[in-house]
């Protein structure tokens, strides 16, 4: 697996070997949130939502981002810089933000709909111009919402998750990779009582998608500080053991829990629990198995590496095609049965767009990148 001259699309370190099952299971989890996105646009309130709890997949993207951070980079600190680390990270991390941004330019016109009647009635240069502080990830302010659903990025509302990675980023490379196992233990545990807090009081962590607003400002650092920062400490604490059979074990995990139906009713504290138990104890578990199983059989590993390949292009690139499938969707009242062979073409275009950006732009750009600033 070890390698200095070609990297998988999906490793974060630069000259370690990586977790295949880990890659594959991000794959999985990306997956899951086009589905729940794809049913998203069927349902009138939450609790009709097939896939209920898919909006999760982003806190388990957040405790493997933790983990594969401190396994990159923990150890590299007496060798590399600061502005080492950054080069790093935006080279992996930024060229799919801005051809996430450019494929939803793309299709904005074709979303009008009774649900964005304003879409047709925007300017192309304002368009245009959300377009381009898309590219910086930096979130745009209500005053420039152009689809009505306040979102701080509007033509790929996924990028919400990536700004709160990269603040996530921040905090480690300038403070929190000093921190001993202690003092970072502590961190986790307030910010798990803080997560404990949010599940209970809202009854779920959906939220963070507009950042220039103080709740979801709010909900966004909850949702970030202790996954990601759990996956940093279980990366320094863990001993992976040797177990069989951990990426089929670990990817039904999380289909399960990803897809179990609202609980309560109307006591949302009930399922602020399952919430909660999902984020503080199952996705560190889950990321635990996986870290411990390995890959046996030449099928099940190109699985692995395919997953992990599309799981980032997948994720920051579909949204615009849900877009024009919720559009079609709302103005026709279609029910998800009806819908259902229409969901499975926009699973496989998503898919599709994703490995075409990948092989065609994303290795492409970040090869050029490393050579010229690495």
């Amino acid at each position: 697996m070890n390698s200095s001259n070609v990297i998988p699309s999906a490793a974060y370190a630069d000259t370690k070997s990586h977790y295949e099952i880990l890659d594959g299971l991000r794959g999985v989890a990306a997956l899951m949130v086009i589905a729940f996105h794809l049913f998203e646009a069927h349902v009138s309130k939450s609790q009709d939502q097939i896939i209920n709890h898919g909006y999760m997949a982003v806190d388990f993207f957040y405790v493997l981002s933790g983990f594969v951070i401190g396994y990159a980079y923990d150890d590299r600190w007496g060798k590399m810089t600061l502005k080492g680390f950054f080069k790093r990270r935006l080279i992996r991390l930024q060229p799919m933000i801005v051809i996430g941004m450019i494929i939803g330019a793309i299709f904005f016109y074709l979303q009008d709909c009774g649900l964005w009647p304003g879409i047709s009635e925007v300017p192309v240069w304002k368009m245009l111009l959300i377009a381009l502080i898309g590219c910086t990830l930096l979130p745009v302010p209500l005053s420039l919402d152009i689809r009505g659903w306040q979102e701080g990025w509007p033509l790929d509302g996924p990028a919400w998750s990536l700004f709160f990675e990269y603040i996530g980023n921040i905090l480690y490379a300038l403070f929190i990779r000093k921190f001993s196992n202690r003092l970072l233990s502590a961190l986790v545990f307030v910010s798990g009582l803080a997560l404990l807090h949010l599940c209970i009081t809202k009854g779920d962590v959906i939220g963070g998608w507009t950042p220039l607003e103080a709740s979801h400002l709010s909900i966004g650092f909850t949702r970030l500080m202790f996954p990601f920062f759990a996956g940093l400490l279980l990366s320094r604490i863990c001993k992976p053991k040797n177990l069989k059979h951990s990426f089929l074990i670990c990817s039904l995990l999380i289909i399960i829990c990803l897809s179990v139906p609202r609980i309560g009713g109307d006591q949302i504290w009930m399922n602020g629990l399952y919430v909660a138990f999902c984020i503080i104890v199952l996705f560190p578990v889950i990321v635990y198995l996986g870290a411990s199983g390995s890959v046996t059989g030449k099928r099940a590993s190109r699985l692995c590496e395919f997953l992990g390949d599309i799981s980032y292009p997948v994720y920051i690139t579909h949204y615009p095609l849900i877009y024009i499938y919720t559009a079609w969707a709302t103005d026709n009242q279609v029910k998800w049965q009806e819908g259902l062979p229409y969901m499975v073409l926009v699973m496989v275009a998503s898919i599709a767009m994703a490995y075409g950006c990948l092989k065609l732009y994303d290795m492409p750009v970040r090869k050029w990148l490393t050579n010229r600033f690495m």
